[in-house]
């Protein structure tokens, strides 16, 4: 139990590494919100188009599992877009009650569109690290993420 003089918290905590990446991740999550809204979409949505562009065919659950979300979450995502008219369903060819997840040539012009936005994130990024920066900052968040899934889960994170 926590006493009223005692701190819920290292001295250190704010300036662990996983505080790090949330700052940076909030950060360009933000950035991702402002400049995508005059297209109508959400960094959610652009995930989703660029999952779907990826892996043509994949189903709802499907997309639930690679984006770390749950299938209530992918099902609002797809309707959204459908109903816009970037996504469609279609039956699976073997399974007549599994429907898969395609684009359109509306929601490729939308993807497209958004990819330009996110390359623009990505370069005022590179730019200001340089070239070797960026290549040890890639190679380093993959090693984070490596390391992750390696060990697993490990209780909450910051």
């Amino acid at each position: 139990m926590i006493r009223n003089n005692e701190e819920p918290v290292g001295l250190g905590a704010l300036d662990r590494v996983t505080w790090a990446l949330r700052r940076a991740e909030l950060a360009v999550l933000t950035l991702k919100e402002q400049r995508l809204r005059p297209l109508g979409l959400a960094p959610a949505h652009y995930t989703l188009l660029m999952s779907v562009h990826v892996e043509p065919g994949l189903t709802g659950a499907e997309l639930a599992r690679r984006l770390n979300v749950t299938p209530q979450a992918v099902a609002s995502l797809v309707a959204r877009l459908e109903s816009r008219g970037h996504l469609e369903r279609r039956e699976h060819p073997r399974h007549r009650h599994v429907q898969e997840l395609h684009l359109t040539d509306a929601g490729r012009e939308s993807l497209s569109a958004a990819d330009k936005v996110i390359a623009d994130i990505e370069l005022q990024i590179t730019d200001d690290l340089g070239p070797k920066e960026t290549t040890q900052l890639r190679a380093l968040l993959n090693r984070v993420a490596a390391t992750i899934r390696e060990d697993g889960p490990r209780g909450p994170v910051d």
